[in-house]
């Protein structure tokens, strides 16, 4: 099963599937709205993520190495931060084993809080200086809803670099050399989630945090299924926000896939990653950019497994942009960069994937049956 962006196949134009120009994709518009009517609250952005590591200096060293600053670190917990100034992207605290416990989600305001914990019956807890409430979605996740919880200040970053197009000569008589170095992680983009329980949870994330869907993705040979993976931005109305904030797909498992971080510019991709591939770490797929949501990206894995992105040159969309519809295929997770790799789809079978298959098949309340798995099994080895 595909652990990240997978889009429409090669030729479809992607402005088509916004627009709903194509009639094989606009069939597909009523089937499922994208959104709801009247969510609880709308959270405004990603606040960060949340790890536990049973070896936080090697957690540290990683990460560093990927781009990340030290906002903080005890014997039990480090937290780390990008240049921007926001809070950290991500906390990690000592445990007995490398796993995704969840992520936090910020709000408008605390009386949003306060809606929120009446819906839910949840309640609203000072957290780090701010507010939180605790939720847990369908899947399992923790959810932590958060306010008022104090920013870091912005640390200095390299600017963009100034580029030359055709004619235009934008610096004359001056060299390109970017170095190589670790890049400089700007900020926490999104996260990308599989679950065995896809539709109670898509429901949830649009119901109950207001969450839009920038685009789905159905099983082209089991139409009849519905959508199988959202891609999800936050609506805050006219203003636009990243094309997806949360991506999450149905697979025979419930786990993170990868979590990804906005560097300025192609280049800060490039030369970190060179930088990475001499420190001994393993790329997973990249340099490309992929379809839905345009991120030139490049993926990498911790020496835990899990995978880190760096992006630049995301999409980002207001609340006036409806969903768009996609097959799900492997031919399409690019519009330019190397082939995909084994590594990254997770399909490679191994003892762990065929117990979670089995456990998948063995329960009645998810979306996991037969025909689904054999069908998401060829979509991915198309």
């Amino acid at each position: 099963m595909s652990r990240t962006e997978v889009a429409v196949p090669d030729g479809t134009p992607y402005e088509d599937v916004h627009a709903g120009l194509h009639s094989e994709q606009g069939a597909f518009r009523g089937e499922h709205p994208g959104r709801a009517a009247n969510p609880v609250v709308k959270v405004v952005d990603l606040a960060w993520l949340e790890f536990e590591k049973p070896d936080l200096d090697r957690a540290e060293r990683f990460l560093v190495d990927f781009g990340f600053v030290v906002a903080d670190r005890t014997p039990d917990e480090l937290r780390l931060r990008g240049t921007w100034a926001q809070g950290p992207c991500l906390v990690i605290r000592r445990g007995p084993r490398s796993r995704y416990v969840g992520h936090a989600m910020l709000a408008a305001s605390r009386s949003d809080l306060d809606r929120l914990a009446r819906s839910t019956g949840g309640t609203v807890e000072d957290h780090r200086g701010g507010h939180a409430v605790r939720l847990v979605d369908p899947s399992g996740y923790e959810v932590r809803v958060v306010a008022g919880v104090p920013e870091l200040p912005a640390l200095a970053e390299r600017a963009p670099l100034t580029l030359n197009f055709g004619t235009t000569t934008a610096r004359p008589n001056v060299p390109q050399r970017p170095p190589r170095v670790a890049a400089q992680v700007q900020r926490l983009g999104h996260v990308a989630l599989e679950t065995t329980r896809f539709s109670a949870a898509l429901d949830w994330y649009l119901e109950t945090l207001g969450l839009i869907v920038s685009d789905f993705l159905f099983l082209d040979d089991l139409r009849d299924h519905g959508p199988t993976m959202a891609f999800m931005r936050c609506d805050q109305g006219g203003t636009p926000t990243d094309h997806h904030t949360l991506a999450m797909f149905l697979g025979p498992r419930t786990g993170y896939a990868h979590s990804a971080y906005q560097v300025t510019d192609l280049d800060a991709i490039a030369t970190g990653g060179e930088f990475l591939r001499e420190q001994g770490y393993q790329r997973v797929w990249g340099i490309g950019r992929h379809i839905q949501g345009s991120q030139i990206f490049d993926y990498w894995r911790d020496p835990d497994r899990l995978m880190f992105e760096h992006f630049a040159d995301g999409d980002r969309f207001d609340c006036s942009v409806e969903t768009g519809w996609s097959p799900m295929s492997t031919s399409g997770l690019a519009q330019w960069g190397p082939p995909v790799s084994r590594d990254f789809l997770g399909t490679k079978p191994n003892p762990a994937l065929v117990a979670a298959v089995l456990r998948a098949l063995a329960v009645d309340d998810n979306d996991i049956d037969p025909r689904t798995l054999r069908s998401l099994m060829k979509a991915m080895s198309a």
